[in-house]
């Protein structure tokens, strides 16, 4: 399986990332470990958690980085994979959160920093994230809270998530002026549906866009890595439950009810899966993807991670 590597950088990453919301929620203990353990025999090495994951299921907090840190423990892999975590996020625990009220801040971050090393059981994670942004502070000033991080040895390179394309070209150009590495990834809702998708109830969320998606050919230092890379389930629903399963979806569009006609066309034609023809996709851009994947168990881990050894072409599907 062909390995993704980032400019000036010296990781190596696999195709897929492993998406680990669903641990404690779906699969906990040793079928949390089952699954982990399948992924990397697969050749994955990329786990991307967060400190918010699952905290708007009570009453625990840090719930998916506990159960990914038990694993790393008991099995003593920590050093074959590349942790990937995320802080900053809105405060989950309320009943109703409100994402505009932002946690992005030095203060904030060392605390979800230090709290994702001590549950996941590490001296350091690979590569950080800002889980949202705070268009009040200037994007110096974030990179500066990195660059401490970095500093100090807790993390080995730091990234964005949900950051608007004007923000980061204002990252890159202040690490530039500082002669740092700056961002080395960009985590933005991403998939075959998005760019004809309703608008998201929550606003917060970005949506890689045909500007998001030309800074990534300009920049390849700063990998796209999409969430929401099988667009929710859409097309696994409306397959298997008809339009009537779909119609709140914010993908239920009459755009991306002609690309699932497309989908059924190149699943016969080329013999493969649903979840293959969707991701697919992402392996065809005009930019590197390296799509995040959050599996039921372990054949959906297996049919998704199959998609990197299928030759798909960009003349295969609609442009967006």
């Amino acid at each position: 399986m062909k390995k993704i590597t980032i400019k000036n950088t010296d990781l190596e990453l696999s195709p897929m990332g492993m998406g680990c919301v669903n641990a404690g929620i779906k699969w906990d203990g040793e079928d949390a470990f089952r699954i982990f353990d399948a992924f990397l025999d697969m050749g994955g090495t990329v786990y991307d958690t967060a400190r918010v994951y699952a905290d708007w299921i009570p009453p625990e907090i840090g719930r998916s980085e506990r159960v990914l840190g038990q694993w790393l423990h008991k099995s003593g892999k920590r050093h074959d994979i590349i942790l990937v975590s995320k802080g900053g996020h809105p405060d989950m625990t309320p009943a109703v959160p409100d994402m505009h009220a932002s946690r992005i801040s030095a203060e904030n971050m060392r605390h979800d920093l230090e709290l994702s090393l001590r549950t996941l059981g590490t001296d350091y994670i690979d590569i950080y994230f800002y889980h949202r942004d705070n268009e009040t502070i200037p994007a110096g000033e974030l990179i500066e809270i990195m660059e401490e991080f970095r500093k100090e040895g807790k993390i080995r390179y730091y990234a964005c998530s949900n950051w608007s394309t004007a923000r980061m070209r204002e990252a890159d150009a202040y690490a530039a002026s500082k002669g740092y590495r700056g961002f080395v990834a960009n985590e933005a809702l991403f998939n075959i549906a998005s760019a004809s998708m309703k608008p998201l109830n929550d606003d917060t969320l970005k949506i890689m866009d045909s500007e998001m998606q030309q800074y990534h050919i300009e920049n390849p230092q700063n990998l796209a890595m999409p969430y929401m890379s099988v667009a929710s389930g859409f097309f696994h629903k409306l397959y298997a439950g008809g339009a009537d399963a779909v119609r709140n979806s914010e993908y239920y569009t009459p755009e991306n009810l002609k690309i699932a006609e497309g989908l059924h066309g190149l699943m016969e034609e080329y013999q493969i899966s649903l979840t293959q023809a969707v991701l697919g996709y992402l392996t065809c851009r005009d930019f590197t993807c390296l799509p995040l994947y959050g599996p039921r168990n372990i054949e959906d881990l297996k049919d998704a991670m199959g998609t990197f050894s299928i030759p798909f072409l960009k003349e295969y599907y609609p442009e967006g």
